[in-house]
């Protein structure tokens, strides 16, 4: 049966997130302009999932350089960033509805950023059509979704799916743009250059917002400067347990890619000392 055309922003993002088939989640329909008036919170337990999806209670294994050159496993791997794209989307549109209260313009940019996700979504799809795969043919996990919806507020959320998970793939999308160019898949690995250059954008939204949000005196604007120690500190301890700051990057931080984000010395310094762990007695 058919949904009723979303008449506000909050119905829409709500028949986005429940929504059980691909073919909304590639193309949702149109954007009502209008707002709720004093919206209650709403919190999504779980996204729609339809036939269409196999969820598996496990990720894949991790790919190793040589595995790449099976194009069918470029091709798994292609999937799943798919599905992670589709989960950061489906965020974006639990965050504006879990939290009515953050201001209008910091919801109105995660609108913005779920349109680019929906187009990542697009440029995945089209890469694996060419390989005669289709979205859901494979087994996804929803890793996004069994930890994101534990944040507390809209500064979490924005620390832990922003800085933290979209930060994370500015790292892997350049390990694995250079993986695919190392085997010959000049498409993939231009392919990942382009998500990785556009998510430096997300996660600049991301941190701009966490620093005023988080920042003493910073509701009176955008606090100067790239992010410190302190600005890691303070993100650090917005994260929802058991996240950490080890989960989100890759094996070689992206430095230019994060720094471009706004991330600075101090910040990236204290992330990587954070990956090796504590100093041995």
């Amino acid at each position: 049966m058919e949904r009723p055309e979303a008449d506000t922003i909050e119905r829409w993002a709500w028949d986005y997130v429940t929504a059980d088939d691909w073919e909304t989640k590639l193309a949702p329909p149109p954007r009502p302009d209008r707002w709720e008036i004093e919206p209650a919170p709403r919190r999504i337990a779980l996204p729609g999932r339809g036939r269409g999806f196999s969820v598996a209670p496990h990720g894949d294994r991790s790919t190793g350089k040589s595995e790449l050159r099976s194009a069918e496993r470029r091709a798994r791997i292609v999937h799943s960033f798919l599905h992670h794209e589709l989960q950061a989307a489906e965020l974006m549109a639990w965050a504006v509805l879990a939290f009515p209260e953050a201001p209008l313009a910091l919801r109105q940019g995660l609108l913005r950023v779920l349109a680019d996700e929906v187009r990542h979504m697009g440029l995945y799809r089209d890469y694996l059509a060419s390989r005669s795969v289709a979205p859901g043919d494979l087994p996804v996990r929803d890793w996004f979704w069994e930890r994101v919806p534990s944040c507390p507020d809209i500064a979490s959320f924005l620390a832990t799916m922003g800085i933290g998970f979209e930060g994370g793939n500015l790292d892997h999308a350049a390990r694995f743009a250079a993986r695919f160019r190392a085997v010959g898949d000049e498409e993939g690995a231009a392919l990942e250059d382009q998500v990785g250059r556009e998510e430096i954008a997300h996660v600049h939204f991301a941190l701009r917002w966490f620093r005023t949000l988080t920042t003493p005196g910073g509701e009176g604007g955008e606090p100067r400067g790239p992010a410190d120690a302190d600005d890691f500190a303070r993100w650090r301890a917005a994260l929802p347990p058991p996240l950490s700051p080890m989960l989100m990057q890759g094996a070689q931080l992206a430095r230019e890619a994060r720094r471009r984000a706004g991330l600075g010395e101090g910040f990236l310094d204290a992330l990587t000392a954070a990956k090796d762990g504590p100093p041995r007695a």
